[in-house]
């Protein structure tokens, strides 16, 4: 008996042992994983304000940055969707399983003190007998009921014994099992989440490549040019024809000739300038013919452009989300 007694009491501390153990690393487990979870709820709502931020800045850009920074507004925030599940499912499957062990250790420590206080029992009578084995070994009907009383307190540990090393027992089973699937739920949850952010930020990056820099700075130096009734002024000046002034010979033949004979000179005068006045619009038809050939150039470019425009398949940007959101509509 005063064997199996000390040997109650090795099996008693190793479950003290194990019920301590599963009670300190799963509070610690649950205290870091929520942690975790608020931090990444706290990742949420600073990419909530991110989505706001790019869309204030996208309305005072131009058209390519506009769409761009719109279509990565959108997904941004469907990530964020994403995210918000995750907390969900990380408080729902990790955490809350993680905080019920403060009641089940509670529980197993309840267990444990019946078994103690039976393996305690047995003990006193135990000492009770041998005390007065050793005091008055003659009285044999003190003795004899103190030994009737040793046996059921043994009895009564015995059976506490093997209660409670089935309870221990269940204990960490259920405890290698919830470890198992608590942990690979949480792996589960970031793999499903990280998973989608992968696919809607691959087609973010994708539109992000694809915008056109040099239409910005093309918009942006039309924004920064001249322009208004100052070129209007400008241009109509530059469209009056501009006549050449004579030059001194001509001026010097005009007036000897008029100073020799009048009126012979009025006629050759008259031809001059007639000539000359043909000469300018002849310049000047040859000049109009030039300007009608470059411009009948200039059409069939445009159209040509224009031609190999309507070939080319066009592409419309759109953001993850807005296609998502159109996938399900047709659905």
């Amino acid at each position: 008996m005063t064997s199996s007694a000390f040997s109650r009491d090795a099996q008693l501390k190793s479950m003290e042992l194990t019920i301590s153990k599963a009670e300190k690393y799963m509070g610690q487990f649950c205290t870091l994983l929520a942690a975790y979870t608020r931090k990444t709820a706290k990742l949420r709502d600073k990419a909530d304000s991110l989505v706001q931020q790019l869309h204030d800045y996208a309305n005072n850009e131009g058209p390519e940055l506009r769409i761009c920074l719109k279509n990565f507004a959108e997904d941004l925030a469907m990530v964020q969707d994403y995210r918000q599940a995750e907390v969900e499912r990380l408080e729902t499957r990790v955490v809350s399983p993680l905080k019920a062990y403060g009641n089940i250790v509670k529980t197993k420590r309840t267990d444990l003190k019946r078994f103690s206080a039976d393996r305690n029992q047995e003990i006193k009578e135990l000492q009770r007998l041998e005390k007065l084995r050793l005091r008055n070994p003659s009285d044999i009907q003190s003795i004899t009921q103190a030994e009737t009383n040793l046996q059921k307190a043994s009895s009564n540990a015995n059976r506490s014994s093997r209660q409670m090393e089935e309870t221990i027992t269940d204990f960490q089973r259920q405890k290698l099992c919830d470890v198992k699937r608590i942990f690979s739920d949480f792996i589960m949850v970031e793999m499903l989440f990280h998973a989608k952010a992968l696919e809607v930020y691959t087609h973010t990056f994708n539109n992000l490549e694809m915008m056109d820099i040099d239409k910005d700075l093309e918009f942006f130096r039309n924004q920064i040019q001249i322009s208004g009734p100052l070129l209007e002024n400008t241009a109509a000046i530059s469209a009056v024809p501009q006549y050449p002034s004579p030059t001194p010979s001509t001026l010097r033949l005009t007036q000897q000739l008029s100073l020799s004979n009048p009126i012979r000179s009025s006629d050759q005068l008259k031809k001059t300038l007639n000539r000359n006045v043909r000469r300018q619009k002849d310049m000047y038809e040859e000049e109009d013919d030039d300007d009608e050939e470059e411009e009948e150039e200039e059409e069939e470019e445009e159209r040509s452009d224009s031609e190999n425009e309507e070939e080319e398949p066009q592409t419309f940007r759109q953001s993850y989300a807005a296609q998502y959101t159109t996938t399900l509509k047709q659905k």
